[in-house]
């Protein structure tokens, strides 16, 4: 086991320890975008204004979302 240990703690010529990587924040926007969807789907089978307001949820969520990613928020 100690062996293990020792040659995990050595590093190769030209290797470099790799920094440990922050996760991105939680966000809500994908649960938005899944409201979206649904009524984008809703809207198909009753009426359109369904598709309209879960066509506006979906792409401001979208946009919000990868805002978000770009940005590092």
């Amino acid at each position: 086991m100690a062996d293990q240990n020792t040659n995990a703690s050595r590093i190769a010529e030209g290797w470099a320890v790799p920094q440990p990587e922050r996760p991105p924040a939680p966000t809500y926007q994908p649960a938005v975008m899944a409201l979206g969807t649904s009524f984008i789907l809703f809207g198909l089978v009753t009426s359109y204004a369904f598709c309209a307001a879960g066509g506006v949820l979906f792409a401001i969520s979208l946009v919000n979302w990868i805002g978000e990613l770009v940005h590092g928020d």
